[in-house]
Order: structure tokens, then sequence, then C-alpha cells
């Protein structure tokens, strides 16, 4: 059996990660390779796993805990995906706050999977908005030192980081930050491009198309700060029915949800990481996000869609408790639902800290297995 192409893509939550999965995707299918996608989460009910299943990609997902902590799953995902479509290419989504996938991911899938996988360069897809705040050394980035330390270590792994929505920025911006990534991590190279129009993104296939011996940048990584800066994040999933006797904007709802949360999150000074939601109602899909507590909320992907019924998930990352997230969350939910005048049945909530990491495997720097943490 020939070896599958693995290529994990990694960066902070709101980075791009899913946006620059289906692109690749794409192209890998234009060359005529079967691609198969393993997205990750903490919990059920994930957005980019909808988007991508409703794009046409075949997609496993491995939910309640990240990759490194859940690797005999990850590993029979892929065998199932293997089982069912005979991938090339297995394009993989880390947990957008996670690292050491080097060492506890890349590393063991070599040592426990022999022979099964070629592995791709690492690419750590960088988000403007946070990377300007983190990188320059603002005293206030919006998330703690812990969170920020994180941040860090995923670009320090890296094979090689692309900054991701170029068009959004001048080029005095994008220099700055580019500038930025030349100063701390010296010598990696960089892409820049748009995942979501395309611009400089033959650069991005060229970067993954590269043979060699990749993710083998093993970090020396403090645990506990690495546990302490995830668990300032509270973590919401939540799934809700809504209809109406008169038809309604689909994408209105979306942008309704995303936009009342801004302002909730915004009234307690909770940095948003990441907040998206999804609308779905036969055959339609439509998706809104808020990539940063200083950025717009945005329709990024229309459904153009009038409907009497739609089912909508909500996936937030913030800086919060849990618990005062989701009150947030249903309270923001339930108000743009009475503003447009439809009713609305939560059918899942799901609100968390992620817990500490407990990798299944991870490796030394002599490749040797260490164990779980």
């Amino acid at each position: 059996m020939s070896e599958i192409r693995f290529v994990m893509v990694g960066g902070f939550l709101g980075a791009g990660k899913t946006t620059t999965i289906a692109r690749l995707a794409g192209v890998y299918q234009q060359r005529g390779l079967r691609v198969g996608i393993v997205t990750n989460d903490q919990a059920d009910d994930l957005v980019d796993t909808l988007l991508l299943r409703e794009l046409g990609f075949d997609v496993g997902e491995v939910a309640g805990a990240c990759f490194c902590c859940n690797f005999d799953e990850l590993t029979e995902t892929v065998a199932q995906l293997s089982r069912q479509q005979q991938p090339d290419v297995v394009i993989a989504e880390p947990v957008g706050s996670c690292t050491d996938l080097a060492a506890t991911v890349i590393q063991p899938l070599l040592h426990f999977c022999q022979g099964q996988f070629d592995i791709a360069p690492f690419g750590v897809i960088l988000k403007p908005s946070h990377g300007e705040k983190i990188l320059s050394g603002r005293r206030k980035a919006g998330f703690s030192p812990k969170a920020e330390y994180i941040f860090r270590k995923q670009l320090e792994e890296a094979d090689f980081i692309a900054i991701n929505r170029i068009d959004e920025l001048s080029h005095e911006r994008l220099q700055r930050l580019s500038e930025f990534v030349d100063e701390h991590f010296p010598r990696l190279p960089l892409v820049k491009m748009s995942a979501r129009h395309g611009t400089g993104f033959d650069a991005l296939v060229e970067m993954f198309d590269q043979r060699g011996d990749f993710g083998r940048k093993l970090l020396d990584l403090d645990y506990d700060v690495y546990a302490e800066g995830e668990a300032e994040l509270g973590w919401l999933n939540c799934s809700l029915e809504a209809s109406s006797s008169e038809p309604f904007e689909l994408d209105r709802l979306l942008v309704g949800i995303v936009e009342s949360l801004k302002q909730s999150l915004s009234s307690v000074s909770a940095e948003t990481a990441h907040l998206k939601t999804i609308g779905l109602w036969e055959g339609y899909h439509g998706v809104a996000n808020l990539v940063s507590s200083d950025s717009p909320a945005e329709l990024s992907l229309a459904s153009d869609c009038t409907t009497r019924k739609a089912h909508v998930v909500v996936n937030a990352r913030v800086a919060i408790a849990p618990e005062q997230l989701e009150r947030l969350a249903t309270e923001s939910i339930a108000e743009v639902c009475r503003q447009l005048g439809v009713d609305h049945s939560l059918r899942r909530t799901q609100s968390l800290r992620p817990s500490r990491p407990q990798p299944t495997h991870r490796m030394d720097r002599s490749a040797n297995d260490r164990g779980s943490h």
C-alpha cells in the first residue's frame, strides 16, 4: 500500500485554517488526487466539519480532545477514511489552542505507523489581528501572557509560517507584520496569502508540496503554562433549530447572532479568539464569523437563502468563563431571533474549559517515546 500524504495545517483560533484547507483540498482534487480531511475539537457540533462536508469533502472528526490527547482516535479516523475513500492525501486540522504537535502527532505517526505516511511540511497559519498585537510586544494584546505563550509556541514549531488575510492589510501593515515574524522566527520560510481569495496561494501549495524530513521541531515546552493558557479560554458549541411562519433571511440571522454576541463580550472586556456560526437548510449554507474583538462581524460565506426553517450551529472560543459565555450566547441568540420574528429551540449546548493536555505519546529529541505527561 502506498503512503498517504499527511498534511497538517496549524494555527491559532480564527487564523483561517478551515478556509485554507478547503482551498487546498480543491487544488489536490484538481490534480486528480483523492482527499480526506480530519477536523478536531474539544466538543461536538463543530462548524468546520459541517462546512467542509457541505462543500462536498470526505471529513472525519476527532471530538472531545485534541489530536495529541486522542492519538488513537486520530489514527482510527484516518484508517476509516482509508477504508472508505482510499485517499491519496489526508489534511488534518488540529484544535486552534494546541501546540507541541510535532512531538505529539507528527513524530508518533512516523514512529508507530511506519511506512504509512509521507509527512508534508508543518505549516502554521498566522492571523494578522492577533499576530500584530502579540509579536509587537504590546502590553495589552487581548490575551494573558499564558495564552500568548501558546500562540508563540505554535509558530516556533512550524516548518513554515503563512500570513493569512493579506487582502485585509495595507502594504505597510503587511510589511510590519512580516518584519515581526522575521525578528522572532529568523530564517523560517514565510508565505503571504489570502485563503479566501486565493492571492499567493500557489506559494502555499508549493510549500506543502516539498519533500524532506519535516515536523521535527520538538519544543522545550512548559506544560503548566500551556495548560493554564488553554484553560483561560471558554469554549462553547451549541446548536439550535430556527423556524418562522414567515420567510426570514438566513444570512441576516447568522450575522445578527455574531454581532450581538460580539457586543455582549465587548461589554465585559472579553477577548474573542474566534466566533463562528453556520446555518443550513435544504442544500443552502452560510457562515458568519468574528476573528478578534476589534474586527468586524462578517458574512464569510453567503447562503443567499430565504427560508422558514434552518439548523444553526454556533462555536465560540473566548477569554471568559464558559458559564458566562454560555449565558451571553443564549441571550444573544434569543434577542436576535426575537428581533427577526424567528422562533428557536436549543438542541445541544456544551460549554467548557479545555482540560490539561495529556498526550498519548510525546517524542523526545532522540525520537524515543517518553509516554504521557
